[in-house]
């Protein structure tokens, strides 16, 4: 049986990322949210965007965020209304129950635990650089930032 410092070192990347992802997922069931919905809440924290708006931002097809945005709004996070200046638009708004949750749910404190539990202030501060640069050598012109 190989040994995990023997792995790729995608691999090695795919299973720490995925690892981090379930941790984070199971934190934010507590507010029925996932990975995908949050990001969607910090969005409209800064106003209501459309629903194109968001899947633009959020780097997914028009249909993806149809879905996230429909579950947010059974959660009562967000709602829809129409845009005042086009009747055929609507607008999607954060509600105040929306905001709380982000707030409790997205303190970024807990990400940054789960993200590098283990390490040392070096270690992180060396990550981080690896990181940039990866992300800096595979970046595609529409990555969102």
């Amino acid at each position: 049986m190989e040994s995990r410092g023997e792995w790729p070192t995608g691999r090695m990347l795919s299973a720490v990322a995925r690892r981090i992802e379930r941790e984070w997922n199971a934190h934010l069931e507590a507010w029925d949210l996932n990975h995908a919905s949050l990001p969607v809440l910090f969005l409209l924290a800064g106003g209501p965007r459309s629903q194109r708006e968001l899947a633009t931002a959020s780097g997914v097809t028009e249909q993806t965020m149809s879905r996230i945005v429909s579950r947010l709004e059974r959660t009562g996070y967000v709602t829809r209304r129409a845009h005042t200046g086009d009747r055929r638009r609507h607008d999607v708004v954060l509600t105040a129950h929306g905001r709380a949750a982000l707030v409790e749910a997205g303190d970024p404190r807990v990400a940054e635990e789960m993200s590098v539990r283990g390490l040392t202030e070096s270690q992180v501060a060396d990550l981080r650089e690896l990181l940039a640069a990866m992300i800096a050598a595979h970046e595609r012109p529409t990555d969102p930032r």
